[in-house]
């Protein structure tokens, strides 16, 4: 349900924007992150329904280490669980993280005209790629048509999803603005136009059938999405570069999730 989406959103929004005096971020924070991992175990009905284990098992996990966060986050509201000196707030910068991403990529993902909207920047910018390139395609809408081959953009041809996940872990970190700007230019806008570029290679392999009778499928599900991977490994090494604290952040989680999950087995 979209409600209890909205409810973890907003409960991680109050607990990111509280003072970090306030005694009470630490539980409503724990409150957001558990009725997110209920969010999460929703999905996996619709996931069996498609056949699609792999993914019954992500969002599984999923839900299961945001009630391991909640769970820390608990603790230290109620002074059982102190990180140690030095160390950064991991359960607090990993709030911060969801809590922006989730800003940027859930109205989109969610409200039809936002999405609308969105979908129909992109195939304004690949039409428009396209054309600078010499391909005559036309447009009907958010479909276009490429040697009479067409192919439809949907929201996943956007790359919110990746452009949100950026913006959150970099507007989690203090650092200095500077720094900051550094990141965010690294990898939105480079996000964005390789991005473009990717949709616009699908739609002229596809119209040219480069790979034959399979020419969307290999273009679009090995040789488009193997080409995002590699390069959102070189953009998260050179924004981790610019802001080493997100790498901190990452093995936080880590060492916190296997620490809760050790202690969860010996008292069982």
């Amino acid at each position: 349900m979209l409600i209890i989406l909205w409810i973890s959103i907003s409960l991680m929004l109050l607990s990111s924007i509280l003072s970090g005096k306030n005694r009470y971020k630490r539980v409503i924070g724990a409150g957001g992150w558990t009725v997110f991992s209920i969010h999460w175990l929703q999905q996996p009905f619709h996931y069996i329904a498609i056949d699609d284990y792999v993914n019954v098992a992500l969002t599984i996990a999923m839900s299961i280490f945001c009630l391991l966060i909640a769970r820390t986050m608990y603790l230290q509201y109620t002074n059982r669980y102190t990180p140690m000196e030095g160390e950064i707030d991991i359960t607090y910068m990993a709030t911060n993280a969801i809590a922006i991403g989730s800003v940027f990529y859930f109205p989109f993902a969610e409200i039809s005209a936002l999405k609308e909207w969105l979908i129909g920047m992109v195939t304004n910018n690949i039409m428009w790629t396209l054309n600078m390139l010499g391909f005559s395609a036309y447009r009907a809408g958010n479909m276009i048509t490429y040697n009479g081959h067409t192919v439809e953009i949907i929201l996943g041809c956007t790359a919110i999803e990746s452009i949100a996940l950026f913006m959150g872990l970099i507007a989690s970190v203090n650092a200095p603005m500077k720094k900051l700007l550094s990141a965010f230019m690294v990898s939105v806008p480079v996000i964005y136009i390789l991005n473009i570029l990717r949709d616009v290679f699908v739609v002229v392999a596809y119209g040219e059938m480069w790979f034959g009778p399979n020419s969307f499928e290999i273009a679009h599900h090995m040789i488009a999405k193997a080409g995002s991977g590699v390069a959102l490994f070189v953009i998260a090494y050179m924004v981790m570069r610019i802001l080493p604290e997100i790498l901190e952040l990452i093995d936080g989680l880590w060492n916190m999730t296997t620490e809760q999950i050790n202690k969860l087995r010996k008292k069982v």
